[in-house]
Parts: structure tokens; sequence; C-alpha cells
């Protein structure tokens, strides 16, 4: 008995007395095969080039590539989606269907030096590839056409899985794209690639430093394609269309501003469910933490148990290696 009455059975305090049973009690645990590094590669440079936007981020060689994901695996990390950054551009994207344009390229390369260590990843979208920065093929009114965009998702992730990709990222936002996604890998006997359904996308202005990573030509929005932020239950509706198209895993995007998605997500599937730590998230901690606003190493692994927390089984973060060491370490 206290001054403040007998409550024995309701001092939550005795189970945070101590890092140990903190440690023994906690209900999400981060590992570094959680863990996917997003990496940009850029062809004709001789050496990376900061992305300003996005401080300790580059687009890198083919070499420092190599250097960056063997690094990964001796971090842990469980794996590594890749995005190209062509010398050329054109209104279809020819480079992200060229066998020898640089994603197919970086593919082969980062295959080569770390072989099944490291799960390699490849975004399949043409948004890197079009003069325009759009994700798909423009019609005469210059609008997104959606089922010639397909035909183009399907030569991407034949020339990706040729080049050795385990997964797929169809990160585009079209209707089917999941579907004829899958019969372009199976119908080269490719039933190996596994394909990663960017499910719930939205139409986020967190995605902003991504399009200096990624020198992006975007004019225009991506409304019309990408999800209404406004919008719950169109996920769910989304996520019942990729699961019956043959999706092995889906993704959320972005993660913070849609933790609610995330875990509605997890909780209807029994198949792997990711969240993107988009560039915007990236940029915030880095910049607060830059000016001494925030403590950047307990809030960079904050965000990243959240996003676990909310369901996620792996997360896509520009942290990956750093929080990887970081874990390990303790």
């Amino acid at each position: 008995m206290t001054t403040y009455g007998d409550f024995p059975g309701a001092r939550p305090r005795r189970l945070r007395t101590t890092p140990a049973m903190r440690r023994l009690v906690a209900e999400t645990r981060l590992h570094p095969a959680d863990l996917i590094l997003p990496a940009f590669v850029r062809e004709g440079i001789g050496e990376p080039v900061p992305v300003s936007s996005m401080p300790g981020v580059v687009q890198h060689t083919r070499n420092t590539l190599r250097k960056a994901a063997a690094e990964a695996v001796e971090a842990g990390v469980g794996g590594i989606m890749l995005f190209g950054v062509p010398a050329h551009k054109d209104a279809v994207g020819s480079q992200g269907t060229d066998p020898n344009g640089i994603l197919q390229l970086a593919i082969r390369d980062v295959k080569e030096e770390v072989g099944d260590a490291l799960v390699v990843m490849s975004d399949l979208c043409l948004d890197e590839f079009t003069d325009h920065g759009h994700c798909g093929v423009l019609d005469t009114e210059g609008r997104v056409d959606n089922d010639a965009t397909l035909e183009r998702y399907a030569e991407m992730a034949r020339v990706q899985a040729d080049a050795g990709v385990d997964v797929v990222g169809p990160s585009g936002m079209m209707d089917g794209q999941v579907r004829v996604v899958r019969e372009a890998l199976d119908g080269i006997g490719h039933q190996e690639v596994a394909v990663l359904a960017y499910t719930a996308k939205y139409a986020s202005a967190f995605y902003g430093p991504f399009r200096e990573a990624v020198d992006s030509s975007l004019k225009g929005d991506r409304k019309t394609y990408q999800q209404d932020p406004a919008n719950a239950r169109e996920s769910m509706r989304e996520l019942e269309l990729d699961l019956a198209e043959g999706a092995d895993m889906v993704m959320v995007k972005p993660a913070l501003p849609y933790l609610d998605i995330l875990r509605r997500v997890a909780d209807a599937v029994d198949v792997p469910v990711a969240a993107y730590q988009v560039s915007g998230e990236y940029a915030m901690v880095e910049a607060a933490a830059e000016r001494g606003w925030v403590d950047r190493e307990r809030i960079i692994m904050e965000t990243l148990t959240g996003a676990k927390r909310a369901g996620a089984g792996t997360v896509l973060t520009y942290w990956a290696v750093e929080a990887a060491q970081r874990l390990a370490r303790g």
C-alpha cells in the first residue's frame, strides 16, 4: 500500500526498468535481413554523383554499385532494389528494354559480384527512361496509355529476367500490370523470378528528392494512375487484384504517411508485405538532423521500427546498410 493506493497488477513500468528488460519484452524486432537497399546506377559517369537532396545517397557508377552491393552483403542486408539512370531517353523508354541498357547491365554486375548472397531486385517502370518522365507510353493526346504500356512492361520483365534478376517490381500502377508481367516471365521459362507488386502506391509529395536521383524528366503529375492520398478502401481493391494476378509479395509506398494502409494490408494477406521508406522521408530526417533538431540515429531506428510494427516484413530504406550495421552492433 502506498499513499496513492495499492495497484499490484497495474505497474507497466516494471517491464521498462533496464535495457535488458526492454529487449526481453520487445514486441517488434528489426533484423538486417528485413532491410532492402534502393540503389541508383547512372550510365556514362566515371565517379559517383551525389544526390544533393538526399545527403549520403549517390548515383553509382557500375563499379561503385558493385562495392555497395558487397557492403550490403557484409552488413547482412536482405536485398537491393536497382534503378537505372540512362544517358539517353526517348518517348517509349527504349533503354528500359535494351538488353544492354544500364539497368540490365547493373543487374548482371550485382549478380556477378554477390551471387545469391543478396536478393537482387529491379524497378520495372518506364519513368527513368522516358523523355516525358511518365511511367508509361503516351497516346496522341498526351495521356498515359495503359494497355500500350503493359506491352512495354512485358518486354522489360523479359530483359530483366534474362539479366538474372531475382525479383521484379512493377511500380507504374497500370491496371493489369502484375498479370502481364507474370505471364511474360512464365512465357520465357523464368517461373523462378518473383513479382513484388507496388500494390498501394500513392501520388505523394514525398517522392520529390527521388526525381533528382533518377534525373526525372516528368512534366505534369501522375495523379491519373497513382492512388489518391485520400483513399484507403481503394488500396484493398488494388490488393485483391494484385493477388489474383499472381503477386508473390506486395508493397505500400510511401511508408510513414500510410502506416494505416500498411496495417490493413498486412492484416489481410498471407504473402510477404514490404514498405518503402521513400526519398522525402529520408530527406526530412537528414535535413532536421543536420540542423540539430532531432537525434538522427534514434529517429532512423524509430521510423524503421514503426514500419515493422505496422506490419511490414521488409522495408526498403536508404539507411539499410547503416541500420543493419547498427543492429549488428546491438
